[in-house]
């Protein structure tokens, strides 16, 4: 087998399995190799495509799906390029079709010989494996169904072009690595740099399950979708009361404007220092990224803001097309301020220009939508909504009177609150 020749697709991040298992497609019948050894290699390399299957949920054959994982996921010069917008022109085409050959090569091996000489008819095990009923721990089950729907396309391919196509049609289709497949990320730094990496399990909030607040969605629906559809928006910042439902909305338009190539990375007050290298490493992809930083306020002797305004507006280079900053707070000004700051008699001689300095962040955020805490007819009405969608059966004016007093002892009125006191119903039926 030829992997040594691949040109475009390389490097990938669980390579190691098709190089072992290429160097025994090669080997497994020369009789100067050990055989011991080469069965040994065999059995090993069984044992990681079956926890790949329990990783990524994959079933069906899984060499086959563990091929058509790295392809999907191998983010290169072609695969990049045909990212959300299908196919390109240009001679990394014919390298592309290269590399594609190569795996088809791969896709029609057949493993009965090298399983009657090394002796391992297990092997039959991962050629029509049924998966158990757990979710993947990497992919919703739409993607891992079709990683696996694809790589039963591949052996249907007649030609390498003809597979080149269906691959492209998945970039155009779904995207390519990390972003494609995923929704939403968080950033980590280490010896190698900043890297942004999936967040596996997002809550599959919707912005229907957020009950009143029609306005406040409407806003932040309105902004997003000239953002995804290529038109001039704003940075977004959600304010309030706490327990309202600002997080609920971001995580709700993770989920509602996936299909719509826009992603998700959020962000921690102590890592804006690492913004200009995760804008390096998003700038130039074809999908839309919202920059989510949650809970954001600062306090007088806290300058990471200060990291966050050159960030938005205000440094030489300028903000990718492709990019927002989307934030939630309790803070309408998001810097702590004193009276102090507008006395006349202080250490600082200007105190405008000490008052301007604070809320200078904020105002480089285009829109701004409040959220505030429901009155009681409001709140009660939650909870009524609350527990007809989660299967809560108590008479109503019950129901109500234990929310009362429940709201007393737990927070106050708020969405939250209404959803805690769901929730205890529900453990306790």
């Amino acid at each position: 087998m030829r992997d040594q020749e691949l040109i475009v697709y390389r490097n990938f991040e669980d390579g190691q399995l098709l190089y072992d298992m290429s160097f025994l497609m090669n080997q497994y019948d020369n009789i100067a190799c050990r055989t011991n050894e080469k069965r040994k290699l065999f059995y090993e390399c069984i044992h990681r495509l079956v926890e790949l299957a329990g990783t990524y949920g994959f079933h069906g054959n899984l060499w086959h799906c563990y091929l058509a994982n790295l392809l999907v996921n191998n983010e290169n010069s072609y695969s990049c390029g045909c990212e959300i917008r299908g196919s390109i022109e240009g001679s990394i085409n014919d390298a592309a079709l290269h590399d594609i050959a190569i795996f088809k090569e791969f896709y029609d091996f057949d493993f009965r010989p090298m399983m009657d000489v090394l002796g391992v008819q297990e092997y039959e095990l991962t050629e029509n494996y049924r998966s158990s009923s757990m979710e993947s721990k990497v992919y919703n089950t739409r993607i891992c169904n079709r990683i696996c729907e694809l790589a039963e396309r591949f052996c249907k391919a007649e030609s390498p072009e003809q597979m080149k196509d269906m691959l492209t049609d998945f970039y155009r289709e779904y995207g390519v690595g990390r972003f494609g497949l995923h929704k939403s990320f968080r950033i980590t730094r280490d010896d190698n740099g900043v890297h942004i990496v999936p967040i596996l399990n997002i809550a599959h909030v919707h912005f229907d399950d957020l009950v009143g607040y029609d306005l406040q969605k409407k806003k932040l629906r309105d902004n997003t979708d000239a953002f995804v559809a290529g038109k001039k928006a704003n940075n977004c910042l959600l304010f309030g009361d706490a327990g309202t439902g600002k997080s609920s909305c971001i995580k709700a338009m993770a989920n509602e404007y996936y299909d719509k190539d826009l992603r998700i990375i959020e962000v921690y007050k102590h890592q804006f220092r690492e913004l200009n290298d995760v804008i390096a490493q998003i700038k130039n992809r074809n999908y839309k990224f919202v920059i989510y930083m949650d809970d954001l306020s600062f306090e007088e002797f806290e300058t990471e803001y200060k990291y966050l305004k050159a960030v938005i507006e205000g440094g030489l280079e300028k903000k990718p097309g492709n990019i927002l900053i989307y934030a939630t707070s309790n803070r309408r000004h998001l810097i702590r301020e004193s009276f102090s700051d507008k006395e006349e008699i202080r250490e600082d001689m200007h105190t405008g220009d000490t008052v301007q300095e604070k809320l200078s962040l904020v105002y480089r955020f285009g829109v701004t939508i409040y959220f505030g805490a429901p009155n009681k007819k409001e709140f009660q009405n939650i909870v009524r909504k609350l527990a007809e969608e989660q299967g809560v059966y108590m008479q109503e004016e019950q129901l109500l009177l234990e929310a009362n007093k429940w709201e007393l002892s737990h927070g106050g009125l708020s969405g939250r609150t209404a959803q805690q006191f769901i929730d205890y119903l529900l453990g306790q039926q």
